[in-house]
């Protein structure tokens, strides 16, 4: 009976082990992809609700400057109108970027700019800069009808709130974490003048 048997068995057995062998590295390569993703969402949360502390502290400075809000304050961050070319991405857009005391306990450090939405620097809200008008977006509208228009409080036959006019600021800020998780936020806020 031992000159019948021809190893048969052996060599299915090493076909089967080959094959686990594979299954099992896979599985260890698919699990430490997995923690991989898993980590790198955690670092992108984190630096997401970094950038939402921009926004608060960016806020509270408006709130605390209302009276010098017609001049540009680069050393803050702010700019008395809106800026050509300003995207958020590019280099230059954080060349003046107020940036949030040190880095968090997760890494991320904070930057914001905000931009008054004015089309003329360094001018009141509704003066001139030589001859040209400042055009700023606020809660007052020209007329009545543009208010009607936007569906607001002020539209025709609805309660008149007298109320001082406020601008609108756009803030823009940057949280930059570890392993290059970055992320930008924008808000637009309502300041009262």
């Amino acid at each position: 009976m031992r000159k019948n048997q021809q190893g048969i068995v052996l060599f299915i057995a090493l076909i089967i082990l080959v094959a686990m062998t594979l299954a099992g590295i896979a599985m260890v390569r698919s699990v430490d992809t997995n923690n991989i993703i898993s980590g790198n969402l955690a670092f992108k949360q984190a630096s997401l609700a970094a950038a939402d502390r921009g926004i608060q502290k960016a806020y509270e400075w408006l709130n605390n400057n209302r009276t010098t809000l017609s001049k540009s304050n680069l050393a803050e961050g702010y700019y008395s109108s809106i800026a050509g070319n300003f995207t958020g991405f590019a280099k230059d857009d954080w060349r003046y970027a107020k940036a949030i005391a040190e880095a968090d306990a997760a890494g991320n450090v904070v930057e914001y700019v905000i931009h008054r939405l004015c089309t003329q620097p360094d001018t009141e809200y509704n003066g001139k800069n030589g001859a040209v008008p400042n055009e700023c977006s606020t809660s007052d509208a020209a007329s009545p009808s543009s208010n009607a228009a936007a569906g607001s409080s002020t539209q025709i036959g609805a309660a008149v709130y007298n109320t001082s006019p406020s601008v609108y600021y756009r803030i823009t800020a940057r949280a930059k974490g570890p392993k290059n998780a970055t992320s930008v936020v924008q808000a637009t806020v309502l300041i009262p003048i």
